[in-house]
Parts: structure tokens; sequence; C-alpha cells
């Protein structure tokens, strides 16, 4: 049984085949629902279950730790990802009760149909003893749901922070073994889940500086045990800072948008500028979203499709509008057959972000040689703008 220190156990379930998230994120490297059995000298609580497909395997881990109690289930968040096993568990340990937040309550009442007796709620800071070990309540609201709650273990210093600072990763090892590999993998976990609450974030990063923290134990992906890894690569995400970056997604469907696409982002290369180029038909969301995390400008590029946007461009726009990266700077370069309103309808779609938009290029038809100097001059204008800004490399 995989331990992280005495007494305290790995118990979740890795999901190596699984490929898609809320029937929605992409998971190329699966994923694990992470759950902690703590044992103290008078006490027995675990932290979190598992998605409902993989509660065998926990009831099996419970079973080989030896454990013939559990007081208590400390339920982090509602999402059934984390807390889809919490039925079958009190139906195994009849005992015991369910460790909250009033938020969390409710909801585990609406999905579960958890009975009210079976709950004990806490407060913001407040402690609950197990013998030898304490545990810390902590809230951490809007990662990425607004009733989140993390477990502080105050005699081994390990924050169990459930979504915050985890990764859609599936590995053997239970302790973070080669960085980069977690690295970007946390970032899309990032990325596609919690940039939308960026602020909300920011907060509960000083809300955990006061603590002691020698590990980080998260809800999905590999535990931190150097913790300053990635609460350093958070500071940085959430940070305002954005980088000399053009994020270009597009579609084209007879080629005239595709050389404006090679046009712009030669021009964009050749001022020194990184481009992020990505053809919408093939592409990856979880890439594009993290691109998206430190570019300064993005630049959609789409074909007229009736009078607006190909679909999967207006896809892409409201996908940035709902990430809501720090991006700074947004434009629209792509043709039109017989007329629309695709730049109005793509400003909309990106009502959310605090952007600058520049100048669109649209062409009629091929484009023509005024075409490309205008889009030597939105090349110029980006320039111009990250100069200003004075972005990072």
């Amino acid at each position: 049984m995989r331990q992280l220190t005495r007494n305290v156990y790995a118990v979740g379930a890795i999901d190596w085949d699984r490929r898609l998230f809320d029937a929605l994120i992409p998971l190329p490297d699966g994923t694990s629902y992470n759950a902690y059995l703590i044992k103290g000298s008078d006490k027995v609580a675990l932290l979190d279950t598992v998605d409902p497909t993989k509660t065998d395997v926990l009831v099996d881990n419970l079973l080989k730790v030896g454990t013939d109690r559990i007081d208590y289930i400390v339920a982090h968040h509602g999402e059934q990802d984390h807390s889809g096993g919490i039925p079958d568990v009190l139906t195994l340990y009849p005992d015991a009760k369910v460790i909250t937040n009033p938020k969390c309550k409710g909801m585990l009442i609406d999905l579960l149909e958890i009975e009210q007796d079976r709950f004990i709620t806490v407060d913001d800071g407040q402690t609950l003893s197990l013998g030898d070990k304490t545990l810390q309540f902590v809230y951490i609201p809007w990662v990425h749901w607004p009733e989140t709650l993390g477990t502080y273990l105050q005699e081994d210093k390990i924050l169990f922070p459930c979504d915050f600072f985890g990764s859609h990763l599936a590995t053997s090892s239970l302790f973070v073994n080669h960085e980069p590999v977690v690295y970007e993998a946390a970032k899309r976990y990032y990325a596609e889940i919690m940039m939308p609450f960026r602020t909300a974030i920011k907060k509960n990063l000083d809300k955990i500086k006061p603590l002691q923290i020698d590990m980080i134990a998260p809800s999905h992906g590999p535990v931190y045990d150097r913790p300053e890894f990635i609460i350093d690569a958070y500071k940085n995400w959430v940070s305002d800072c954005v980088k000399n970056e053009v994020v270009l997604p597009y579609i084209s469907m007879h080629g005239s948008t595709k050389k404006m696409v090679e046009h712009l982002v030669d021009a964009l290369i050749e001022r020194g500028i990184t481009v992020k180029q990505f053809d919408l038909a093939a592409t990856d969301i979880g890439k594009l979203a993290i691109a998206l995390v430190d570019a300064a400008t993005i630049v959609l590029g789409s074909p007229t499709v009736l009078t607006g946007a190909h679909p999967v461009v207006a896809y892409a726009a409201i996908l940035a509008n709902a990430l809501r990266p720090k991006t700074k700077f947004a434009s629209l370069i792509g043709s039109y057959g017989w007329g629309g309103k695709m730049v109005e309808q793509v400003a909309g779609l990106l009502a959310n972000l605090k952007v600058e938009i520049l100048e669109p290029v649209v062409a009629k038809g091929y484009p023509k040689d005024d075409d490309f100097v205008a889009l030597d001059r939105l090349a110029d204008k980006i320039l111009v703008r990250h100069k200003e800004l004075k972005v990072v490399d």
C-alpha cells in the first residue's frame, strides 16, 4: 500500500484509460482520483473518495490498509469524481460521519442524496483531533467550485487542497518524479479548469502562505514533495505578467485564410514575436488552453460561413471567453465571399476578455497585395503594443 508518511496512505484510483472529462476536456494522459486515509491514535479519517466508476478500487485499497473503521469522511468538494464513492463508503462504514462545510453539504445532499444526519459541518480554520494527528480545515472557494475545502495535517505539514494544484495525469509514481512532465499536465489542468478563477486563486495562494507545507497532496495527479515547485508555477500563471507571444487558432476551407495566417506568422516571427499556431480542424483544445495562459495576444483566423465566423472558430472564441486568460490584445483575420458580420460576431464572443481589439484584416476572396500590407501593419501594431506593455520573452 502506498504511504505518504507514517499512517497516511494513498487509497485512491488511477484511471489509465479515461480520455475525456466532463464530456469536454481531453485527457491525453488519463487521470487519477486521489483519496487519502489518515490513521490517528484515536480516530480514522478518509479524505475524499473517488469517481463512482472506481469505487471498487477504493474499497479494495481500504481493505488492504487494514482499517476496521472510518470515523470521518472529509468531503472537500461536491463534484462526483471526488464525492461519488461516499454513499458506498458510508454503507461499508455505517458509523462514519461526513465532514464538510455547509455549502458542500447542500451540494452532496442534492447530488448524492446523503441523509442530513450523516453530516458534521466545520468552519474555516476549525480543527479536528484524530488523537496524535490534527486536521485543520481551510476554506479555498472557487478552485474551481464555490464550496471547495482543503485540509492541513498539522503534525505532518501536509496540505490536501482537493482540485487546487491538481494535474490530470495517470502515473504509477506516488510523488512527482519528473517535474517537466508534471508541469505540463498541471498547466493544462490550470488552463482548462482554474484559469477563469484567477483572481480567487491569487487570494487562496495568499491564504495558504502562513502554513508550513512540506507536502501537497492534490485530488488529481502525483503528490508534490517539493511544494514550492507547484506553488511558484501557480504564482506565475495567476500573475498579470504576459509573454511576447501570439496565439493564432484558425480554420481555412479553401486556402484563403491559411495564406493570410502563413503571412502573418512569418511577419510576427520576423519581428521577434513567438507564435503558437493551431489548426482548429485537428487541435487538442487543451494545448490551445495552455498557450492562452501566458500569451499577450490572440488572433483568430476564419473564413466567413454564411454571415459569420466558421463554427469551429466561434467555438474557440467562446472557449477563450470562458477561460478568461490574462491576454491583453485580440484581433481577427480571414476572408469572405459576399459579405457578413464576422468581425462584430467574434468581438461579441470575446466580451469577457479585458482586451484591446486591434484592427482586423478581412479579405474579399483570396488575399491581395493590399491585404498582405494590412497584415504587416497588424504585425507592426502587435509589436508596438507588446513593447508598450513591456512583455517578457
